[in-house]
């Protein structure tokens, strides 16, 4: 697993082997970026992570110059690791060890961008409540998405705010906006 693009694109991300967790692929994150080039200036946004796992998706907003960047997930070995990682490559990302779920339920902040990389097993009411509850804070903004990495097997597209996906073999984006 690698930085993809921006000024740390090429850097090896040498995540132990030890915690079990399924990294976005750097295919899909390349595909991912080519879209959001188009749509968004990575400087001037904020970026929220959830379920950050190895912290790959961060690393790529902060590689190509994003300053406010919130990673989300409870397992402390994976936020430990970002946090060593973001002080090596001197990225700027702020570290918040919660449970997904009730870290929505605080948000009082608007992002640009959230992304969400749940366990490919979540229970499909899950992904439903993490939605609805994303959309009911308004702590997405006016012209941003939230975008979900899920299983190919799962589909969205029935939900109101579904905008478009993104297929790339097992692996699915699914974009939702305003």
């Amino acid at each position: 697993m690698r930085i993809i693009g921006g000024n740390s694109g090429g850097i090896r991300i040498n995540f132990p082997k030890n915690i079990n967790l399924r990294p976005t692929t750097d295919r899909c994150k390349e595909a991912l970026f080519n879209i959001l080039n188009n749509e968004f200036d990575f400087k001037s946004i904020k970026i929220l992570d959830l379920f950050s796992g190895t912290g790959g998706i961060s690393y790529e907003f902060a590689s190509r110059g994003t300053k406010k960047i919130v990673s989300v997930d409870k397992n402390i070995k994976s936020l430990n690791f970002i946090k060593k990682f973001s002080e090596d490559q001197k990225f700027n990302i702020s570290i918040i060890k919660s449970d997904v779920f009730m870290y929505i339920k605080k948000i009082n902040t608007e992002f640009d961008i959230i992304f969400a990389d749940p366990p490919y097993n979540l229970e499909y009411t899950k992904y439903l409540t993490m939605i609805n509850e994303i959309f009911k804070k308004n702590c997405l903004k006016s012209d941003g998405y939230l975008i979900i990495e899920h299983s190919s097997k799962k589909v969205f597209n029935k939900i109101q705010c579904f905008n478009k996906s993104k297929k790339y073999g097992d692996s699915t984006f699914s974009f939702f906006a305003n």
